[in-house]
């Protein structure tokens, strides 16, 4: 298996540990090719289960209220807490696993809830530089910037909770980097995670009404510059968003039980919806709006003579130009436009009556546990979140704080049933193993160059990069069925096995075996452009300071590492099993510092591709 490394996102051969070190190479490679293999053909993201005992939402604004119909509101064990870490954020340390030990779960989710918000990106960008109008640079019309600036707020970021539910949203939300091609789309892209940040602890109708404005969602499902109809040559609005907004972001394609299940009508068939001509109606409303310039202050390029914007329309809600808006009436889903109803006025009704809709509890509260803690959760799980969606206990509907309380808060996510259900919990997104990578072993940048570009190919990399969906239907669907396996059989979803196959299995051993053990090889760290220079080298490291500290003795090494990473569900048999790997290669005190690092990154590749850590329960 060859070794390969990140260079500006792009995957080359990195250099191989020196023959002439007798500890330089490791038998354990072998080993973790079967591990990973084994996780994919024995291993299954899925299941319901957990406690019955009915569980309350949680209460808004950060409460700290447990719920009287929660039984599991204290971790029991650090590993109780490092699995609760794993689920809300992207990792869990020694420090954190004691704090919610000490708080339990609900007042600690809480104190998150109410943190203050990081850096924003759009901000990290332009402090790296990337807002300079430069004809040898064109940050302008480059994408790569905003790579680095999501890979760096995933991995760096302080609310690391509020992070992991943007990237949440991110998934149900979709605007792919791939599909903008348009001036500062790096920026455009930063505004849009910003929002989503911002937007994460907040309401659902405040959302949806942010992400229907947002300048990269104009661009990326056409409501930028959609325009009213023309009977003269009989153009008619461009129905993009309005049906995907409906099928994808709010109510779905069926009507929905307050648990997730369909409605069925006499006959048994599913109940559609919306029909063709709710999306032609509702159409009419996303007419007339159009990126807001009225801030730009336009430069012209030096070189080229282009006239170049700033950044200001990229973050700024489009802005209603009546004369491109439909004037007239429309109907769908029982509510009616009037004719020649103000722009602004149109849109509130149509998102008034989206948010309203019966379907969006559950649709969205099903995938929000999908996303953070089982690929199939039970129906009484699902109708507890969407309860929580409905009423957060002080008569608001779409809390999302509420939201997630009532994810993560939930007997069937903090019960012990789960762990002994072979169905239970998820496979792992790509993305979130080299975050939680690098949040767990304390990785740096040591120019600040943060240049971890696309990570996109599967057969190279990892196969997922943030923000970079290959369409509006995301990485994976919700509803998606494994083939060929006892899944099918039983046609339980398992979404995140949509990005898995022959290619990426290997991808993803490669990628990881280089960066654990020497970091990310990056080209000219010293600069914020896509170039080479005698700087270029592994600017991006983990530390592995605790790891490192116990080295020699493999047994507490693995099981921190089966703590951190596995939330201590690695089995006994497989520690044995890596224990007696890294055995297999002798090493003293006085051994090289390669030596000993060599013995890290055996270990920890061996845990990141064993199946217990793939799939999280």
């Amino acid at each position: 298996m060859r070794v390969t490394e990140f260079r500006d996102g792009e995957p080359t051969v990195a250099p191989a540990p020196l023959p002439s070190d007798p500890q330089a190479s490791s038998p354990s490679l072998a080993l973790a090719s079967a591990l990973a293999l084994s996780a994919l053909t024995t291993a299954c993201g899925g299941g319901g289960g957990g406690s019955s005992t009915a569980a309350t939402p949680g209460a808004p604004n950060g409460s700290t209220d447990q719920g009287a119909g929660r039984t599991y509101t204290q971790a029991a064990s650090d590993e109780d807490a490092a699995r609760f870490l794993l689920q809300a954020q992207f990792s869990a340390s020694t420090a954190e696993i004691a704090a919610v030990r000490a708080k339990g779960y609900a007042a600690w989710l809480g104190e998150q809830f109410a943190a203050p918000a990081g850096q924003t990106g759009f901000d990290w960008l332009n402090a790296r530089g990337y807002g300079t109008i430069n004809n040898g640079t064109a940050f302008y019309d480059n994408s790569y910037p905003g790579d680095y600036m999501v890979w760096n707020q995933l991995i760096t970021a302080p609310d690391a909770v509020r992070k992991r539910m943007a990237l949440a949203l991110s998934e149900f939300f979709v605007v792919s980097l791939t599909g903008l091609s348009f001036s500062w789309r790096s920026h455009a892209i930063a505004a849009w995670w910003d929002l989503l940040a911002a937007n994460a602890f907040g309401n659902y109708r405040k959302l949806l009404e942010d992400v229907t404005l947002s300048p990269a969602m104009g661009w990326y499902l056409n409501t930028k510059g959609n325009l009213k109809e023309n009977t003269a040559t009989g153009r008619a609005p461009d129905e993009n968003y309005g049906r995907e907004v409906m099928q994808l972001f709010s109510i779905g394609l069926y009507q929905l039980n307050l648990d997730g299940t369909e409605k069925r009508d006499g006959s048994g068939n599913k109940i559609e919806t919306y029909t063709q001509s709710d999306i032609t109606n509702i159409a009419r409303v996303f007419t007339g709006w159009d990126f807001d310039a009225t801030q730009n202050q336009p430069t012209i390029e030096p070189v080229s003579g282009r006239t170049i914007p700033s950044t200001d329309f990229t973050r700024l809600p489009m802005r209603l130009n009546p004369a491109n808006h439909s004037t007239l009436a429309s109907s769908f889903l029982g509510a009616t436009v009037p004719a020649n109803t103000d722009g602004t006025a149109a849109l509130k009704i149509a998102l008034d009556t989206l948010f309203n809709h019966p379907n969006v509890g559950p649709f969205f509260g099903k995938q929000m546990i999908q996303r953070l803690v089982t690929s199939n959760p039970s129906p009484a799980y699902v109708a507890r979140v969407a309860s929580a969606f409905n009423n957060n206990g002080a008569g608001v509907r779409g809390d999302l704080q509420a939201v997630f309380a009532a994810v993560l808060l939930d007997d069937e996510a903090r019960g012990p049933a789960g762990l002994s259900q072979a169905t239970f919990g998820k496979l792992r997104e790509p993305i979130l193993r080299l975050v939680q990578w690098g949040r767990t072993f304390g990785i740096n940048s040591a120019r600040g160059s943060w240049k971890i570009g696309d990570q996109s190919n599967p057969a190279t990399q990892l196969g997922q990069s943030p923000l970079r969906s290959p369409s509006v239907f995301n990485f994976f669907r919700p509803g998606y069925v494994p083939p060929s396996t006892a899944l099918s059989a039983s046609l339980s979803p398992a979404p995140e096995f949509q990005l898995v196959n022959e290619s990426s299995v290997g991808g993803y051993l490669n990628a990881l075996q280089g960066l654990v053990r020497n970091g990310i090889y990056v080209n000219a760290p010293d600069l914020p452009q896509s170039a080479s220079n005698a700087t270029n080298g592994y600017d991006i490291t983990a530390s592995y300071a605790a790891e490192l500290a116990l080295v020699l003795d493999t047994t507490a090494l693995v099981k921190r590492l089966n703590l951190l990473l596995c939330a201590g569900q690695m089995s006994a048999a497989n520690q044995t099993l890596i224990v007696g790997a890294l055995n297999a290669t002798a090493l003293t005190a006085t051994s090289t510092d390669s030596a000993k690092l060599n013995r890290i990154a055996s270990a920890v590749l061996l845990v990141m591709a064993s199946a217990e850590y793939l799939i999280q329960k």
